[in-house]
């Protein structure tokens, strides 16, 4: 902590001056705010990992070169473990129950019906068309007319997928969706790692995912919102790629002093270039892959826009630009502009391409041999636009009362879970061992003891992103943001607390983040560091138990109905 008459010793173009600290600093100071040391600018702009033998040893006895090697292969070999444990408890017993659970009744049939057409043919009504597609032998009552839908392709092309493979059946349908929740938790150990150089935390954010209920039920349920998720997941790990890879090569275009050390230099600071950048490019897919899965996979694509040109603001400021907006706007808004969004329109128009290549597709031709305004552009494009605006009137004035509906202020606290599948089984049938009559429900809802530390985890990022200027703490808040705030415009919408699902790997984040500050600071006693291991991992233990208790409402198991009502915390959930 420096002092309220510390000095900061900022370096431009090689001339070294000393001042006295800004008075918006000494003003925050009584907030908590205390300046970042100065350090190699190196490791300002591209902090290295740190080297772990050392803690190795001491626990271990290894020899240094021993415990290097082993923490290495830790570096993949730790995500890989959390991963496989995430996958057996997505896949245990996929199949079941044999139905179509809530909207698998639409998503699963559209995602056959684009097996078989490219586009979404027309079925029965679900009362007749579900016990006819779950029979022995099935059938499959099936319309090569075009059906109005409410989303794009691509999420019930993942889905169809799994159709492919494993036919039209719950396991079938389900299977992709498991795997890219499987997946998501991999990646979120290593987008944890890069964040905060930490393995450790890394694999405790996935570790936490993968014990979350809400991400468990959805990655066993055949719907779309997992599936933005993914995309808008792995847009989030190119992206934080992207701003290491651009950093280095500004870090490699600036000066050394005598001593070794980088120094921040203003003229390259204000007109050095970042090459090209094909993570950014990447991430410009996936956002284009979300968009075109649900509408509101949009928001990921403007917030994260936003966020990387803050990233290259602060990157050209640390490097010495005496302008770093106006560098920003010179030397990488177009590239940062022409790799995301560009990029991510070209992919959702790809994903439609079985539409355009249909003759029976919903409103395919409305556009043909229509003049007016408009009419130099193509009629298939004309036709998507008008398709579309369609299903954003739909989507925007969808206000039929539901059950199960909640207002977003309800979802961090778990206010109003949805229940995908509940059956009574009598004594006797379908597992129910007990006298009495048992219950066999799959419930959305996180885990509570998770997503309400979540709650004390944000504010405290709030805390690092305000008072502490913490990259990585506005990060996690830009893509919450993402996924939670545009909710809020649709207060007479009706939503569910399951689209949450899509900011539940940076509320998992966000509780790393927290636990790694109860650990303890680098320079910390072993007297607080204890203390510090003693809180978190009791609280890790506490929030497995949460998981492990309500694991028959996640998975649809038949169990007594008193067990069931005992689970019931809270009214609202019921």
């Amino acid at each position: 902590m420096t002092s309220s008459n510390a000095t900061r010793s900022p370096v431009l173009e090689g001339t070294r001056t000393t001042t006295q600290p800004k008075a918006w600093q000494e003003r925050l100071r009584r907030f908590g705010y205390v300046a970042r040391p100065r350090t190699d600018i190196r490791e300002r702009l591209v902090p290295p990992f740190p080297e772990p033998p050392t803690l190795l040893c001491e626990f271990t006895r290894l020899e240094p070169t021993r415990a290097y090697r082993v923490a290495k292969a830790m570096d993949w070999l730790g995500p890989v473990l959390v991963a496989v444990l995430a996958g057996a408890i997505r896949f245990w017993h996929l199949g079941r129950p044999r139905s179509l659970v809530f909207d698998e009744t639409y998503y699963a049939k559209d995602a056959w019906s684009l097996l078989r057409f490219g586009y979404e043919g027309i079925w029965p009504d679900r009362k007749i068309a579900d016990p006819q597609i779950l029979a022995d032998p099935q059938v499959i009552p099936l319309s090569d007319a075009g059906a109005f839908v409410a989303h794009p392709p691509t999420g019930k092309w993942v889905i169809a997928l799994g159709e492919s493979m494993f036919g039209l059946t719950p396991f079938g349908w389900r299977f992709m969706t498991a795997a890219l929740g499987t997946l998501s938790v991999l990646m979120l150990c290593r987008i944890g790692r890069r964040l905060f150089r930490s393995t450790l935390l890394g694999c405790l954010a996935g570790a936490l995912m993968a014990v979350d209920g809400l991400h468990v039920v959805m990655s066993r349920s055949a719907l779309l919102d997992l599936v933005v998720m993914f995309f808008a997941l792995a847009a989030f790990g190119c992206l934080l790629i992207d701003r290491d890879s651009a950093r280095a090569r500004l870090a490699a275009a600036l000066p050394v002093d005598e001593d070794g050390r980088v120094r921040p230099d203003g003229h390259i600071g204000d007109h050095a270039r970042t090459g090209m950048r094909p993570w950014r490019l990447a991430a410009g897919i996936f956002l284009g892959l979300a968009a075109s899965t649900k509408w509101n996979g949009l928001y990921f694509l403007a917030f994260f826009v936003t966020l990387t040109l803050l990233w290259d603001v602060g990157a050209r400021r640390v490097a010495g630009a005496h302008r770093p907006y106006r560098a920003v706007l010179r030397k990488d808004l177009g590239w940062s502009v022409l790799s995301l969004a560009p990029v991510a329109l070209v992919t959702y128009l790809a994903t439609w391409t079985g539409w355009f290549l249909s003759d029976n597709g919903y409103g395919r031709h409305w556009a043909d041999g229509r003049g007016g305004t408009w009419s130099w552009i193509p009629a298939p494009l004309r036709s998507l636009w008008h398709y579309e605006y369609g299903v954003y009137q739909f989507n925007v004035g969808l206000d039929r009362p539901h059950k199960y509906e909640s207002n977003p202020w309800s979802w961090l606290v778990l206010g109003r879970p949805v229940l995908f599948h509940y059956q009574s089984p009598k004594s006797g049938q379908d597992g129910c061992r007990t006298a009495a009559d048992c219950s066999q429900a799959i419930l959305a809802l996180g885990t509570p003891l998770l997503w309400w530390s979540a709650c004390c985890a944000l504010v405290y990022l709030l805390y690092r992103w305000a008072l502490r200027r913490d990259w990585r703490a506005g990060a996690i808040l830009c893509a919450v943001g993402a996924g939670y705030l545009p909710w809020f415009l649709y207060q007479d919408r009706t939503i569910f607390s399951f689209y949450a699902v899509v900011f539940v790997p940076y509320v998992c984040l966000a509780v790393a983040m927290m636990l790694g500050a109860l650990l303890g600071p680098p320079g910390a006693t072993d007297k607080r560091r204890t203390r510090g291991a003693v809180a978190a991992g009791v609280l890790v233990l506490l929030i497995a138990w949460n998981f492990i208790y309500f694991f028959p409402i996640y998975t649809g198991q038949t169990f007594p109905y008193a067990d069931w009502r005992a689970r019931m915390w809270l009214d609202t959930w019921i």
